[in-house]
């Protein structure tokens, strides 16, 4: 297997567990714990899991320009970027959240030409149109479901820019991602999130009533934590460092094919043509953008 072939499993696995985790959290918020007392409870626990993780391995010096960056990394891809979405997702709908997440490539494609002069190809484009397409069918289909939705349209626009802030993080960190360990780098990326989210979640932390929380909330909490905080940011830096950004902000079109998917396993959701539809045209869209052009095969 290929390093390219193991970096597009790394991240088709970090969709999964994203797509998993639309519904997962939002059967924990607010019945037990409120959006930002989530995220900061998701964001201090990851941080000191890779900081202990990080005892065992030979860490990287990091240099001190690139401090900046992480920190800047760590504003988009963690603070603005889980505040954002577990708020968003509070008001809206899982299956609505996970498309408006589709949206993240098109930004990624706009923030890459303008910082990195990254030309995207005819290919990537139509791509990037047709995943959108199916988006736009998927999510007309989710806004009749009867899903609880407190306020779909700030939810939506909260996701909107977590979707926005997610795709300018792949951007930035792209430029440091592969000068260091990537427990070495992720440690920092926590340590200076967790600063960040710190002023708006803690207040929120401190109200959560651990004695009312069942065992499966806890299980879900810790798939959130675990999985959602500590293996999708391990696999996604190691995709980013064998991978265009574009590339792999693009799987984002799978996560409402998964949140479906998951819906239908649980008996919160059916299947029909409309979703199926939808599945293929991203799919097809996901398939054109990850697509090598033949003048780029020695490029990652």
């Amino acid at each position: 297997m290929n390093t390219r072939i193991k970096a597009l499993l790394a991240v088709s696995i970090v969709t999964i567990i994203y797509g998993l985790t639309f519904t997962i959290a939002k059967e924990v918020m607010p019945h037990y714990v409120k959006p930002f007392g989530f995220i900061f409870l998701r964001v201090f626990a990851a941080m000191l899991i890779f900081w202990f993780l990080s005892l065992f391995i030979k860490n990287d010096t990091i240099e001190k320009g690139d401090y900046k960056i992480i920190a800047l990394s760590a504003f988009f891809g963690i603070a603005l970027n889980m505040l954002t979405f577990f708020k968003g997702l509070n008001y809206t709908t899982p299956i609505s959240a996970s498309v408006m997440m589709v949206t993240s490539p098109i930004l990624v494609l706009i923030f890459s030409s303008i910082l990195t002069k990254e030309r995207p190809t005819l290919v990537k484009i139509l791509g990037v149109i047709i995943g959108l397409i199916g988006a736009v069918v998927l999510i007309a289909y989710g806004g009749k479901s009867g899903a609880n939705a407190k306020n779909m349209m700030l939810g939506n626009l909260l996701v909107f820019i977590n979707a926005a802030s997610y795709g300018m993080y792949l951007v930035i960190v792209k430029k440091v991602v592969a000068k260091y360990n990537p427990i070495t780098f992720i440690r920092w990326l926590y340590l200076f999130g967790f600063l960040f989210v710190l002023p708006f979640g803690y207040t929120e932390f401190s109200e959560i009533q651990w004695q009312t929380i069942p065992v499966s909330g806890y299980l879900r909490i810790g798939f959130v934590v675990i999985f959602a905080s500590c293996i999708t940011y391990l696999f996604n830096l190691f995709a980013l460092s064998k991978l265009k950004p574009t590339t792999v902000s693009v799987f984002i079109y799978l996560q409402p094919v998964v949140a479906s998917i998951y819906a239908l396993l649980v008996g919160s959701d059916h299947l029909n043509t409309v979703k199926v539809l939808a599945s293929i045209l991203i799919f097809v869209g996901v398939y054109l953008v990850s697509k090598q052009s033949p003048q780029a095969s020695n490029s990652k």
